[in-house]
């Protein structure tokens, strides 16, 4: 149960306010996309990491570099390839002939927005060297701890793994990702919009709305959103329908609730609510489950897809009402 002091409306509505800023300025590169984009802030303000998979040259990378320079921190880019090592992402422990001692030199990860690029061109091995840092935002070198600057975020991007020269993420990394999204393609309007402006329409040219510090105040204030005590059964209940659906090998675990009631939190607040509704968590289940989902050979072999799965079981679960009595399901 949250224990935080409920946040004022004075808090609320200043954070759904820098909110929509932040979201019209990442807006004004990536076109077209709100709902991607409400999604990836969402991600921010919860403390989670995105993961976005599509086709080469649909806006990944943008999305991703729009968000870092929408705030005024400190952001890396790593490009995975087959050849990149685990000590080139979390930095390298070498002898110093000067001091007679080691020195830790940090890798592109110490930044507070790490955009990992194609990430699932890079070895399994070099894929678990984020494990650590996505989860307890540290990271251990030669047996010794370094925390990397708050807030952290890891902005991932790769292509389809039906692809030439991809690996894929395993299931234990996937679950690290809050959110796994799709920019697709854009439509026709939006695309001639893009070839008019694409030399003007960079990352590079945005400028800053916010700060670090600021986020991390944002953050703290997305622990503080309410959570009505039915709520917190629905949103068992939507992982458990999971579980028990035939054509799931392997449901959300616990750790993906957690999940779903973080990004709750932040997407009713960027709302302008300090408490969460039902309808918050449909939203989310699909973007913050899907990944997280294993299917069974035959329902692979059918092409049933995860979102799918999800759809069937938000429907089999009855929605709690205000007074906390469950609604009926939908036959």
């Amino acid at each position: 149960m949250n224990t935080h002091e409920p946040l004022g409306q004075p808090e609320v509505q200043g954070f759904a306010a820098l909110a929509a800023r932040l979201a019209e300025n990442v807006n004004s590169v990536v076109l077209g996309k709100p709902q991607v984009v409400r999604l990836a802030l969402t991600a921010l303000f919860a403390q989670g990491h995105v993961l976005l998979e599509d086709v080469p040259g649909v806006g990944k990378t943008t999305l991703a570099r729009a968000v870092a320079a929408t705030v005024r921190g400190e952001w890396r880019r790593i490009q995975f390839t087959p050849d990149l090592l685990p000590s080139d992402v979390v930095g390298v422990t070498i002898f110093n002939q000067a001091t007679r001692g080691f020195e830790f030199h940090p890798g592109p990860v110490f930044a507070n927005i790490v955009i990992a690029d194609e990430i699932n061109r890079a070895s399994p091995k070099t894929q678990s060297a984020l494990l650590e840092v996505m989860e307890e935002r540290t990271v251990t070198v030669d047996g010794v701890r370094h925390p990397v600057p708050q807030p952290f975020l890891v902005v991932a991007t790769q292509n389809p793994v039906e692809m030439d020269g991809t690996y894929r993420l395993p299931e234990a990394q996937l679950d690290r990702f809050l959110v796994k999204l799709s920019v697709g393609y854009p439509d026709e309007a939006v695309e001639v919009e893009v070839l008019r402006g694409a030399t003007v329409r960079s990352p590079e040219a945005l400028t800053a709305v916010t700060d670090t510090a600021t986020v991390g105040e944002m953050v703290r204030m997305a622990r503080r959103v309410h959570i009505a005590e039915p709520l917190y059964a629905y949103a068992v209940r939507l992982a458990a329908a999971t579980r028990t659906h035939p054509h799931v090998r392997v449901g959300v675990s616990p750790r993906g609730v957690i999940a779903l009631t973080r990004a709750a939190c932040a997407y009713a607040l960027i709302d302008g609510r300090g408490w969460i509704m039902p309808e918050d968590l449909k939203a989310l289940v699909e973007p913050v489950f899907a990944h997280r989902l294993l299917l069974t050979p035959e329902a692979q072999v059918r092409g049933v897809s995860a979102a799918e799965v999800l759809r069937e079981a938000v429907a089999s679960v009855p929605v709690p009402l205000p007074s906390g009595q469950p609604a009926p399901s939908r036959s």
